[in-house]
């Protein structure tokens, strides 16, 4: 339903029979009808300060690529729906098509799946015959440029092309899509790709004329005796964006097929629309639907079908989108607006690094999973050097000398500078080996500064955005102006879902 540019965090999933390569993440859309589009350098700019390390293209932009060149973030580029007419008819098409917007830009852009058309079966049925025939070409264009181990196939669908879907053990794909599903989800089980899915428990919850309650939809915790239970399995569910997953795997079940990840696309939340005919879509509920999924998602609680299978999931979207047509709500499923403003405020707590923007709870600046341990020690020895930082509780005897370990002082360290400078744009970068977070990483007597504490500090040293340590990197931390987008970011969003009970 939702098209143009799509940013990311995905999750994927794994089960017995259903798996993935990665654990747990989330994604976030980015459209591009708006009546002033942000520059790729200030999108990749908020997408690095909100930690977002997966995002999805609608398209294939040479300049967006070229933006998220060297920055780690997986990409996931799309075949726009005007041209699977060309590529499904021509297999030198999409030779073409992988050779000009994939082969030319790996591995500097980290390119993990090209999504094929979106949603065509529901909205362009006319180009069903084609959508195979284009994703096979696709993929033989990737097996000859050596590619399709690392690059997966697939096409995003409307959650609509599932019928009965309550019970999901009963659910069933539309009959009348066999002839393109069947070969489809073959083609998906032979390459090890996802199927995409868009699922938007507010048009499940605003169609059902009441019999979805919003609690339902917003992933709101229901007391036992409120949770949907499936009869044939005995499964409970507590919300729509479980239900609709666990029915795609019980429809592709009952075509012969259970070892199929699900991917969902997009999902998410309006903030604001006609209150005479769309009066749930409010801030207040975009911040409960988003922050209760992101919660979800990056728990890894899966679904009863598949619990703890984490469910690669991509929210819809990154900015409001002024000129799309349409009813009011349309405009306004953004979690900033375009000019970088966050809508409304996300309640993330415990959420870990993943748009760890919420001003309402704590805040913390910790060492990076991963980072280099000599640009780690190079920058613990900036902040309790020329950073200033009171780094006596370091030493040993002292509360937060144990663990002994760079990672753990450069993470006080970090955190002391982050309040310190009162948690200000640029002050928890450090070349790229710290982040911001909302879990609190205190231990035993060693407690860190939070949102509201004070750090101790010997001085007000101000760091750059790329802080002394950084040389020259701080163009590869970011593009244009990072000192006012990352204020600007400093409070986000979060979306959570809810359980459907047609």
């Amino acid at each position: 339903m939702k098209k143009l540019f799509f940013v990311s965090f995905v999750l994927l999933l794994a089960a017995p029979a259903v798996h993935g390569e990665d654990g747990a993440y989330i994604g976030v859309n980015i459209g591009t009808a708006m009546s002033s589009v942000p520059a790729p350098t200030q999108i990749t700019t908020l997408l690095r300060s909100q930690n977002i390390r997966h995002v999805r293209l609608y398209d294939a932009d040479p300049a967006m690529l070229a933006a998220l060149s060297n920055t780690g973030i997986r990409v996931i580029v799309s075949v726009p729906n005007e041209q699977l007419l060309a590529i499904g008819n021509s297999n030198a098409t999409a030779a073409n098509w992988v050779a000009r917007n994939v082969a030319a830009h790996f591995p500097a852009v980290n390119i993990t799946a090209i999504a094929v058309g979106s949603e065509v079966l529901s909205a362009q049925p006319n180009a069903a015959p084609l959508l195979m025939p284009a994703m096979r070409y696709l993929q033989n264009a990737l097996v000859a440029a050596a590619l399709d181990r690392y690059i997966k196939i697939s096409t995003p669908h409307s959650s609509s092309i599932i019928l009965d879907s309550f019970p999901p053990s009963q659910a069933f794909f539309n009959r009348s899509l066999d002839n393109v599903l069947v070969p489809m989800l073959k083609f998906l089980q032979s390459t090890g790709s996802p199927l995409m899915l868009n699922v938007y428990p507010y048009y499940d919850y605003m169609r059902s004329n009441g019999v979805i309650p919003l609690d339902y939809a917003l992933f709101r915790p229901l007391p036992p005796n409120k949770e949907a239970v499936d009869a044939n399995t005995l499964l409970h569910y507590t919300n729509v964006f479980d239900a609709v997953v666990d029915a795609a795997y019980f429809a592709m079940a009952y075509l012969n097929v259970t070892n199929v990840p699900v991917m969902v696309t997009e999902t998410g939340w309006p903030h604001k629309g006609d209150p005479s005919s769309e009066p749930d879509a409010t801030s207040d509920n975009a911040d409960t639907y988003n922050s209760n999924l992101i919660r979800h998602v990056m728990n890894s609680t899966g679904t009863p079908k598949h619990p703890g299978v984490a469910v690669p999931t991509y929210i819809y979207e990154l900015y409001d989108e002024d000129t799309r047509p349409g009813s009011t709500s349309e405009k306004y499923w953004g979690l900033f607006d375009m000019n970088g403003v966050p809508a409304y405020t996300l309640h993330l707590t415990g959420s870990g690094v993943l748009l760890a923007n919420d001003t309402t709870n704590q805040t913390y600046c910790v060492a990076r999973d991963g980072a280099d341990p000599k640009m780690l020690q190079a920058a613990l020895d900036w902040a309790c050097g020329p950073g200033k930082v009171d780094c006596s509780v370091l030493m040993q005897g002292q509360p937060c000398y144990d663990p002994d370990t760079v990672e753990a002082h450069a993470t006080y360290a970090f955190n002391a500078y982050y309040h310190g400078m009162g948690m200000g744009s640029g002050t928890c970068y450090f070349s790229g080996v710290a982040v911001v977070t909302t879990t609190d990483p205190s231990h035993g007597s060693c407690v860190y500064s939070g949102k509201n504490a004070t750090a101790l500090m010997n001085g007000t040293s101000l760091a750059p955005s790329s802080n002394s340590t950084e040389g020259g990197s701080g163009a590869h931390r970011a593009f244009g102006d990072v000192s006012s987008l990352a204020r600007i970011v400093s409070t986000a969003l979060l979306f959570s879902v809810g359980l459907l009970l047609l």
